[in-house]
Parts: C-alpha cells; sequence; structure tokens
C-alpha cells in the first residue's frame, strides 16, 4: 500500500460548445493514463480553485475562460495506489482563443465529443461531470 498524506485539492472545467459537445483530454500519466478526461489539475497555495481552474485551462489548452458555474465536486479516492483528491468542476460554455494542445507531455488531444459519441475510456471525474450535466440538461 502506498503511504498517503492527505487529500489533495484539485479543479476541473467541463467546457461545453454552442453544440453540447464536451472537451476532453487523453491522459498520459497516472492516475487514469490512457484515459479521456477534463483539462484541470491542481490548485496551488493560497489559491482559489476557480483560479486555478482558469490557469490551468490556459496551460493546458492556451484559453482564457472564467470559472464560476460550479457543475459538481468530485472525491476521487483509491487507498491502494494512495491517492484521495477533491476536486470541484466548472461549466465553461464560452472561452477566448482556439483550444490546443499545450503539453504533448501530459495529454493527447484536445477532442470535441458528442454526448452520444463520447470515448469508452473515461476518467472518474469525467464521469462524474457528464452525469451533472445530464441532471441540468434532464436527460
Amino acid at each position: 500500500m502506498t503511504t498517503m498524506t492527505g487529500p489533495r485539492v484539485g479543479c476541473g472545467a467541463a467546457i461545453v460548445d454552442e453544440g453540447g459537445r464536451i472537451l476532453l483530454l487523453r491522459r498520459l500519466k497516472q492516475p487514469e493514463a490512457g484515459c479521456w478526461g477534463l483539462p484541470g489539475g491542481k490548485v496551488d497555495p493560497y489559491e482559489t480553485t476557480a483560479q486555478a481552474a482558469e490557469r490551468e485551462i490556459a496551460e493546458e489548452l492556451g484559453i482564457t475562460i472564467q470559472a464560476r458555474d460550479l457543475l459538481c465536486l468530485v472525491e476521487q479516492m483509491d487507498a491502494g495506489a494512495g491517492y484521495h483528491w477533491i476536486s470541484p468542476v466548472y461549466l465553461v460554455t464560452s472561452w477566448q482563443g482556439v483550444p490546443a494542445l499545450m503539453e504533448p507531455d501530459k495529454h493527447e488531444g484536445p477532442c470535441w465529443y458528442a454526448p452520444d459519441a463520447l470515448p469508452m475510456d473515461l476518467t472518474e471525474p469525467t464521469r462524474h461531470a457528464l452525469a451533472a450535466l445530464r441532471m441540468r440538461s434532464g436527460k
């Protein structure tokens, strides 16, 4: 068993275009390497989760967002792997710039996916966010 120091705080963004497609990145590193997931990352000390989401999206995709609309809170933990993340996910429906791959050592993509044509291998936070999006839309 891996030793864990305590829960970590992350953040993510469900970036959805006018057609209802969601923007995903394929993770190249653990946890959940090989799975498609939301952009996001770690919250730095003395940074709000919204500020962290805005910074992470700029770093990963090269776009500017405003993280204002909280979609859901994801708690992801695996005692065997030694991690416990608490991550708010923000819904983003407008941004400035064109999403592009900024960290090719960490991700593949980005790719837009329609709700009815999602890849099978989704990260746990992405599955939670998609469920929250379905609840919001009543589908």
